[in-house]
C-alpha cells in the first residue's frame, strides 16, 4: 500500500498568506525523508484560505529541494486551462525532474461566480472535460498536430480527480482515479468501482488505479486528534455561512469566536466523518476503506493550524504502513 500526501497550501491566521509557500515546501522536504510516495499541491483561484494558485510554479519550486519523491498536481482544474499550456508547464516539470512527476486533473470551476467569470469559464460539461484530456495527452505524448515543449521529454503521469461521471471518464480514457469527498461515504463506491475497473480501456498497457483520499490526523487521544482536525472543519462550516474559504484558525480562536446553533452543528458533523483519531483508530479506518475498495493507495489531504502537530502527524501516519 503507498501513501502520499496533498497539500493545499492553507494560509493561518496570524502568518502572512505567502507564508503558506514556505510551509508546504517544508512539509515537502520532510514528507521525502519519511517515506511518502507521492507529494501533490492544489489549484484555487482568490480564495483567502489557500495560497496555491499555479501547481506548476510551486511544483518547480519543490522539484529543486527534493530529489526523489513523485511530485503533482491535486489537481490542475483543467476547465480553466488550454490543454496545451498544461502540457508545456509539466513537460517543462518532467524535463527538470525526470521520472518525478504526476498530472492530476479535475474539473471544478472556480469557488464562487465571479472567479468562474474571472477565469472565463462558467460551466464544464463531462463529455468537454473528457475531450480535453484526450486533447492534452496527445500534447504529452508527442501525437499532436502541434509539437509541445520542450520535445522528446518523457510523459508525465496522468491522473483523474474524480466525483460522479469522473469515474467513468477515468476508465474510458484508461487512466488511474482519485476519489474522494463525500463519495467515501457512498453506499454505491464499491458498484461504481467494480464498474471502473470493469469498463476499463488500457491505454499503452495502463491497467486500473485507485487512489483514496482523505483527511488523516493522527495524536495521542481521539480527542487531540479532532482538535487537530477542528480548523478544517470550522473553515468549511463558516464558508456555508459567509461564502469565504478563509485561513485556518486556532483552535483557541475558534472557541471564542462563539459559533451559531446551525455552524456548531455542521462542525460536529465534519468532526464525526473527519479520519481523526490515534494509531489504532486510524490504522482500523484505513484497513476498512482498502478491504472495501481494493485501493492501490491513500492519498492524505489532512491540514491543521498547528504545524508541528501537522508534521507529528505525518511522521505518525507514514509509520503505520512501515
Amino acid at each position: 500500500m503507498r501513501l502520499s500526501l496533498l497539500d493545499r497550501c492553507r494560509t493561518r491566521r496570524g502568518h502572512l498568506p505567502s507564508a503558506a509557500l514556505g510551509h508546504t515546501r517544508d512539509r515537502a522536504i520532510e514528507a521525502e525523508h519519511l517515506g511518502y510516495a507521492r507529494f501533490w499541491v492544489a489549484e484555487h483561484h482568490a480564495v483567502p484560505g489557500i495560497a496555491s494558485g499555479s501547481p506548476a510554479v510551486l511544483l518547480a519550486a519543490i522539484g529543486s529541494r527534493t530529489q526523489r519523491i513523485r511530485l503533482g498536481s491535486g489537481g490542475v482544474m483543467l476547465p480553466n486551462h488550454r490543454p496545451l499550456v498544461v502540457a508545456e508547464q509539466f513537460l517543462m516539470l518532467e524535463a527538470l525532474y525526470p521520472g518525478r512527476i504526476d498530472l492530476g486533473l479535475g474539473r471544478t470551476l472556480g469557488f464562487t461566480a465571479p472567479v468562474r467569470e474571472a477565469l472565463g469559464r462558467t460551466e464544464a460539461g463531462t463529455e468537454s472535460f473528457a475531450h480535453e484530456i484526450a486533447q492534452l495527452r496527445e500534447h504529452l505524448e508527442g501525437t499532436a498536430a502541434l509539437t509541445a515543449q520542450p520535445a522528446g521529454t518523457s510523459a508525465p503521469a496522468v491522473f483523474v480527480l474524480a466525483t460522479g461521471s469522473g469515474i467513468d471518464t477515468a476508465a474510458a480514457l484508461g487512466l488511474p482515479v482519485v476519489i474522494g469527498g463525500p463519495m467515501l461515504d457512498s453506499p454505491e463506491l464499491e458498484e461504481r468501482l467494480a464498474g471502473y475497473r470493469r469498463r476499463f480501456r488500457p491505454h499503452r498497457g495502463s491497467a486500473p488505479e485507485v487512489i483514496l483520499s482523505l483527511d488523516l490526523l493522527i495524536a495521542d487521544t481521539a480527542e487531540e486528534a479532532r482538535e487537530l482536525a477542528l480548523p478544517e472543519v470550522w473553515a468549511m462550516a463558516r464558508s456555508r455561512t459567509t461564502g469565504l474559504f478563509e485561513a485556518l484558525e486556532s483552535v483557541e480562536q475558534i472557541r471564542a469566536a462563539r459559533p451559531s446553533e446551525k455552524e456548531a452543528a455542521r462542525v460536529e458533523k465534519g468532526l464525526v466523518r473527519a479520519a481523526a483519531g490515534t494509531d489504532g483508530m486510524v490504522r482500523r479506518r484505513l484497513e476498512q476503506l482498502v478491504e472495501r475498495t481494493r485501493a492501490d493507495e491513500i492519498l492524505s489531504s489532512a491540514s491543521t493550524y498547528d504545524r508541528e502537530a501537522l508534521a507529528a502527524s505525518d511522521a505518525r501516519l507514514a509509520a503505520l504502513l512501515r
